[in-house]
């Protein structure tokens, strides 16, 4: 075994910390970077009338307007450490301030002497550390904000890609509601009314959560709705989709799903559940039923069969498709809600309008987890045979 030496060491550190750093990265970053973040958090504001002002002025208004849009974009509680931070760097400056002196320079034959503030020797290092900190900080967040942003405008195309959350046709009413965990998610529910006057429903579920899982949501339901036009049939379409999804996504995701197509005039539900947590139909007689049918999870296998269930629906049964980000949902205990609190929560509500009933649910989810964050994302879609009308 060979003992490198301590020079050798740090040379070696060295190279690792500043592998792959290129000079016009540096230079990148005080000229660029620090100019885009600062026209990042300062935009809005008048910079025509800042033009105006005189330099000192115009050079404190700089300062202010930029001091004030960067820590009012911080958290309420960052704001008030970033404060602190601030004031206990200004007292310590305070503190090694040893007075006024006087300096010299000369100037050709001429020596020029002018006041000066007196500090220790090491000062200078200390206040230098501190701007480049700051700065560093500074960018981060104005990247993190950029990011933020650019997700909001991702969850309103997301949110834009689901139906307005509600349906009513003769002989039949349905809802649905999801809540991702973080800005965008990877759970989706669909209502497509056909043209024989049946009705399509869906709910999935991709693995994992974030942008990757919202990105796949969007190719799966794109796709789903293309094979839609050609009339499959739950299975065949299930099938074909899943052989799609194995060629589009990768490898190391899956995706859950429950498809369904109801016929509010006989009541027939033609199913297949693909992975997913099985959906609770909640009979008008009080009883409560489970629609396992189906086959593995969409993405793992391009040869997975599936197989279509049936169930019938009467007047007024409800039916509860869901994610298992419901099911999975914790109490402070790090207990679960499970299917038994959805069962109750279901059972709890179905006097309410169809409409109302996935708010309902994800109310009843929260106060169960008494507001702690949600690990998944939580999507809820209910279907309810209504009379035909005569």
């Amino acid at each position: 075994m060979t003992i490198r030496s301590a020079p050798n060491r740090i040379a070696d550190f060295f190279d690792t910390y500043t592998r792959d750093l290129r000079a016009e990265d540096l230079q990148r970053l005080f000229t660029r970077d620090t100019k885009e973040a600062y026209e990042f958090f300062t935009r809005g504001h008048d910079k025509e009338a800042l033009k105006r002002l005189a330099w000192h002025h115009r050079a404190w208004e700089h300062v202010k307007t930029f001091f004030v849009a960067f820590t009012m974009r911080l958290s309420p509680a960052r704001r008030v450490v970033y404060a602190f931070a601030l004031l206990f760097a200004a007292s310590g400056l305070l503190s090694l301030f040893r007075g006024i002196r006087l300096g010299s320079e000369h100037v050709g034959p001429v020596t020029v002497v002018f006041p000066g503030f007196a500090f220790p020797d090491g000062t200078m290092s200390l206040v230098m550390a501190f701007v480049l900190m700051n700065l560093l900080v500074l960018l981060e967040v104005a990247d993190r904000l950029s990011l933020k942003n650019d997700l909001e405008i991702a969850r309103q195309i997301q949110q834009a890609m689901l139906p307005s959350g509600q349906f009513a046709a003769d002989g039949v009413e349905t809802a649905g509601a999801s809540r991702p965990a973080n800005t965008v998610g990877g759970d989706f529910f669909d209502i497509l009314p056909l043209t024989d006057g049946r009705v399509a429903i869906a709910v999935g579920d991709v693995a994992g959560k974030g942008s990757p899982a919202a990105l796949l949501m969007a190719l799966l339901l794109a796709m789903l709705r293309t094979l839609l036009d050609e009339q499959l049939e739950p299975a065949e379409l299930v099938t074909r989709l899943n052989v799609q999804v194995c060629r589009q996504a990768p490898r190391t995701r899956f995706i859950t799903l429950f498809y369904a197509v109801f016929d509010p005039r006989t009541g027939d539900l033609a199913y297949v559940s693909a992975g997913h947590p099985p959906p609770l139909v909640l009979r008008a007689s009080g009883s409560c039923e489970r629609l396992t049918e189906g086959g593995i999870a969409l993405g793992m296998f391009d040869h997975s069969a599936y197989a279509a269930g049936r169930a019938t629906l009467e007047l007024d049964d409800l039916i509860g498709v869901y994610s298992d980000g419901i099911t999975e949902a914790e109490n402070p205990a790090g207990t679960p809600f499970d299917e038994a609190g959805l069962e109750a929560a279901l059972k709890a509500s179905r006097l309410l309008a169809t409409s109302a009933i996935p708010a309902a649910i994800l109310r009843s989810v929260e106060q169960y987890t008494a507001d702690t964050r949600l690990a998944d994302d939580l999507t809820i879609l209910v279907l309810r045979r209504r009379p035909l009308a005569t």
